[in-house]
């Protein structure tokens, strides 16, 4: 297993059926983070970790505003059509800080990319959610700090998260109901895992 600390200085993880208000979770989904593991690995497979197991937590309360920005929506076939661009609002999260613990043989290859960084061929910034969201730091720690707020699976959870996205249609996408937990224990339950799986 592997712990990893992520700071992100501004971040949106818009919900999936958002639409004109591009609105946040306020937590990175599993599968937003297992993608920008996969990104950090350089790996362009998604499938390669299929079977990883992730639990992550919220160190921080990260605040919320709202942005106006130009959306792209191609109602046009030329690409060039003032039609295919709009301004609408976006949500975004400022002061993005969790731990994220990983398990499976997508733990292994993080450890050796930590250790031997110049065995690791990627391209472009290391980002959580969109490519505009870069990640400030995400550190190897020893221990996860007290009062962290644990996604937990919860049938009857408020928050509902894909932990695997279907980017062609919405059909394959995979998802979870958590809530958010303050731990008693440093011990982290079993149902703080979450299994990254097409099916």
């Amino acid at each position: 297993m592997i712990q990893l600390q992520v700071e992100v200085p501004i971040a949106c993880f818009r919900q999936s059926w958002a639409r004109e208000f591009a609105e946040t979770y306020p937590v990175p989904p599993p599968a937003t983070v297992y993608g920008m593991l996969l990104s950090l690995l350089g790996e362009w497979d998604r499938h390669r970790y299929c079977g990883a197991q992730l639990a992550i937590a919220l160190l921080s309360q990260p605040q919320p505003s709202t942005v106006i920005r130009t959306f792209r929506r191609f109602k046009s076939k030329d690409i060039q059509d003032p039609a295919n661009a709009r301004p609408d609002y976006q949500q975004l999260l400022t002061d993005v800080q969790i731990v994220v613990l990983v398990k499976g043989s997508l733990a292994h290859d993080l450890e050796r990319a930590f250790e031997n960084p110049e065995l690791i061929n990627r391209s472009g910034g290391l980002s959580l959610g969109e490519s505009r969201d870069l990640v400030n730091s995400i550190t190897p720690i020893p221990v996860v700090p007290k009062q962290s707020r644990w996604l937990i699976r919860d049938e009857d959870g408020i928050l509902t998260l894909p932990y695997w996205v279907d980017h062609v249609g919405a059909r394959g996408t995979r998802w979870q109901r958590y809530l958010l937990q303050t731990l008693e224990s440093q011990e982290i339950p079993e149902l703080a895992w979450t299994e990254i799986r097409p099916d």
